[in-house]
């Protein structure tokens, strides 16, 4: 008789969504833009600063920079910062030699949520609170605990 032991087919410990999501070919797509963001995060500080806020690297494509503007006027004043582009992206080891503008009506940028913070409460609401949440812990330490060996079953009506 063997004295081999059953192999287990499941990992010692669960892969977290995020690795599982990125393994294999199908998440191609999302390493990609993953990178373009990473890459775009690096273009950044190299445009001019009004420009920064309307334009957004789009692609990177058959030795060509791609990116995406608000309106024509960024696209002209992107074209003027093409030589600063090309060579940061040289010294990135992109072989880019061109760069492309797209202009595009939709928001370059995911509007954020609007965020307010919580009312600051009275004194007298605070007190109030605290009393209630003192007076429930004192009620919950008097209800005896279940007993978790003991079966529920409904009673018969």
């Amino acid at each position: 008789m063997s004295d081999s032991k059953p192999r287990s087919r499941r990992p010692a410990q669960p892969i977290p969504a995020l690795q599982a999501a990125m393994a294999g070919s199908a998440a191609d797509p999302l390493r990609r833009a993953l990178w373009l963001n990473a890459l775009g995060h690096q273009f950044r500080p190299v445009l001019p600063p009004a420009l920064a806020n309307h334009c957004r690297l789009a692609n990177v494509t058959d030795r060509r920079l791609v990116f995406l503007v608000d309106s024509p006027v960024w696209k002209a004043k992107l074209r003027l910062a093409t030589p600063e582009l090309l060579q940061l992206a040289a010294s990135l080891g992109l072989s880019a030699t061109d760069v492309a503008a797209k202009v595009t009506t939709q928001p370059l940028w995911a509007p954020q949520p609007e965020t307010r913070p919580a009312p600051a409460g009275s004194a007298t609401a605070h007190k109030a609170l605290a009393e209630v949440l003192a007076s429930l812990d004192d009620t919950l330490s008097k209800i005896p605990a279940p007993d978790p060996m003991r079966r529920y079953r409904p009673k018969k009506s």
